[in-house]
């Protein structure tokens, strides 16, 4: 496809976003609005196409310190959501998976099931956002065990995401603490196989039971574990740019995501941080496609995979896989090698 028709067949595809952290999602103008000397007018220099994170300290560094300008009670959280979810509807999402950052309750002394009812009730008509909450490997602490202990009796929560340095040992709270979100109903997520490779992917499918991997690129790195995530039905909720800047691949060409959908493995794209990487959902479709050629077919099995694993009705998954069909000028089916990874045939 040429640019132009390109760029319009992504914008008509309907769409989910799998992979948003709120607070690096954080929009522009309302960072603006409490530190206009500092973006008075230009974009940060990290929305450049050529910039690169020196690395994930330097990258935290900027998150951490520009969200605590903002984030600093569930009201500033419901404000954000609602400009984020308006962004994304935009771009014919209408399906969203976005984690709060846990232990920031504590610093801001706020209820976090308060800052959950704030995301959601941002939420805009014909959208279906779900909450996750988000903790590092080291948050137990004494004064957050107690809360952690508690979400999988939050009626509202959608699952928990465990993020930050991949590097840091599993502590022996964790499974047993994503054991009782899985027994409750809940999604457990992880990140893994970004800056850690392959086996930090098999390590939280095996010791976590997680089947939604945050990342999982570096899966390719070790053909077992790319067979684990096809056994276990697994989903990679991938985010190119991110891994890009961050210096987790050199480029867009060389990116894994093609491996890992030609393996069978279930992908799915997101923005990950978008206000510290820059670009939209959108511009993630768009640097797939330039990278390896993909079209409508590829494009639009990528979309339906975040459908596959939405938690949504049945009869609004299957309305929005067979748009995605018709967009794709095929039927909709599954590939044998792949399991539950959309494919589209003639």
């Amino acid at each position: 496809m040429v640019e132009d028709e390109l760029r319009s067949f992504i914008a008509e595809l309907p769409k989910t976003e799998t992979h948003l952290h709120i607070e690096g999602a954080l929009p522009l103008e309302l960072l603006r609005t409490v530190a206009p000397d500092r973006f008075a007018s230009a974009a940060p220099p990290w929305w450049a196409p050529d910039f690169r994170y020196p690395g994930f300290a330097e990258f935290e560094e900027i998150l951490l310190a520009h969200a605590a300008l903002w984030y600093t009670s569930p009201e500033r959280y419901h404000l954000a959501a609602r400009e984020i979810f308006r962004g994304l509807q935009a771009q014919n999402v209408r399906y969203v998976e976005t984690s709060f950052h846990l232990p920031i309750t504590r610093l801001i002394q706020a209820d976090g099931r308060e800052i959950l009812a704030a995301i959601l009730d941002a939420a805009p008509p014909g959208m279906t956002v779900e909450v996750f909450a988000g903790m590092r490997r080291i948050d137990y602490t004494p004064d957050l065990a107690p809360v952690i202990d508690s979400l999988a009796a939050w009626d509202q929560l959608a699952g928990v995401d465990l993020h930050g340095v991949e590097t840091w040992e599993l502590e022996s709270w964790t499974a047993p603490v994503w054991r009782s979100i899985t027994e409750a109903g809940k999604v457990a997520k992880a990140h893994a196989g970004e800056f850690a490779g392959a086996e930090s992917v098999r390590q939280v499918m095996e010791e976590l039971g997680v089947t939604r991997v945050q990342h999982g690129i570096r899966a390719v790195e070790d053909p077992a574990v790319v067979a684990l995530l096809r056994e276990r039905d697994a989903t990679c909720d991938v985010c190119v740019s991110s891994n890009v800047k961050l210096g987790v691949v050199p480029s867009y060409q060389s990116h894994p995501i093609a491996r890992l959908v030609e393996a069978g493995v279930r992908c799915t794209l997101s923005t990950d941080d978008p206000f510290c990487f820059g670009g939209s959902l959108s511009e993630e479709y768009l640097h797939v496609a330039r990278a390896f050629g993909w079209g409508r077919r590829e494009l639009a099995g990528l979309a339906a995979n975040g459908f596959q694993v939405a938690r949504l009705a049945e009869a609004e998954q299957s309305q929005a896989l067979s748009e995605l069909a018709r967009l794709a000028g095929a039927e909709p089916g599954r590939n044998p090698a792949s399991r539950g990874a959309v494919s589209f045939c003639d």
